[in-house]
């Protein structure tokens, strides 16, 4: 759509400042005093000229070093997936599926990445296929934080040996972080990120040092978090979750 009411040209252009406030970054006055401190790049350049044009679909635009999302047609949302829910759109055997919680929405939605279907909390949906794919694959791994309530009581030794490194018979896990949330004589609560995404890891990482996992809850993927979301609800990724996954995954 183009003409006065957007400030899109014809051909598909926008002034700089108008589509920075448009997108809620600041006002229009502040967005030219952003422009004018050199605080303002587009495709890697600063650019301090007011009245700068930019095509909004695939200019790659940071405000103060933080990417700002092109204009897209896309959805991202964040889904806190219940337990029991199988992380697929369609399931042969009945069981609830995360189309369930998306019913409503027009967009074809893919699922980004999975989580075991006995395991809760933070899952990607989007309808950006490249988005799906780059943020899932091996080489583009986010950090993916845990909260794990396990058997027994965890004592500060076993959390140095997951943060030491612990190999599987599939190979090495690396633990970026580990911490020991509360630990009961029958029941403790961990909480580790993990860079990668093989089958079941967290589980098999806490059974190897003698932990069986009772409950396992996904809080975060790289900047993205649950924030308060009850299990089964639905929230847009915001701008800046959005911007740092855009760079993450180099798109």
């Amino acid at each position: 759509m183009s003409g006065p009411d957007t400030g899109i040209d014809d051909d598909g252009l926008v002034r700089l400042q108008k589509l920075l406030a448009q997108s809620g970054v600041a006002s229009r006055r502040r967005c030219e005093e952003l422009m004018l401190a050199g605080l303002v790049e587009v495709d890697g350049e600063v650019v301090t000229r007011l009245g700068t044009k930019v095509d909004p679909r695939t200019a790659v635009i940071r405000v103060e070093g933080r990417r700002l999302p092109p204009v897209s047609a896309h959805v991202y949302l964040v889904l806190n997936k219940p337990r029991g829910v199988v992380s697929t759109m369609s399931d042969p055997e009945g069981r609830r599926t995360l189309s369930d919680f998306v019913a409503e929405r027009p967009e074809r939605l893919f699922h980004v990445g999975r989580l075991d279907t006995d395991t809760e909390g933070l899952i990607l949906l989007t309808n950006d296929g490249d988005f799906a794919q780059r943020v899932a694959h091996p080489s583009y791994e986010l950090d993916k934080t845990y909260v794990a309530e396990v058997e027994g009581q965890v004592p500060k030794a076993t959390v140095r040996r997951l943060l030491a490194g612990v190999t599987l018979e599939d190979g090495p896990v690396e633990v970026s972080a580990a911490k020991l949330v509360s630990a009961q004589p029958h029941r403790s609560i961990v909480e580790l990120t993990i860079h990668e995404g093989r089958n079941r890891i967290v589980r098999r990482l806490l059974d190897e040092v003698g932990h069986p996992v009772r409950k396992l809850t996904r809080t975060a993927i790289g900047p993205v978090v649950l924030r308060g979301l009850r299990s089964g609800q639905l929230r847009d990724l915001s701008r800046d979750e959005l911007g740092t996954l855009l760079d993450a995954a180099r798109l």
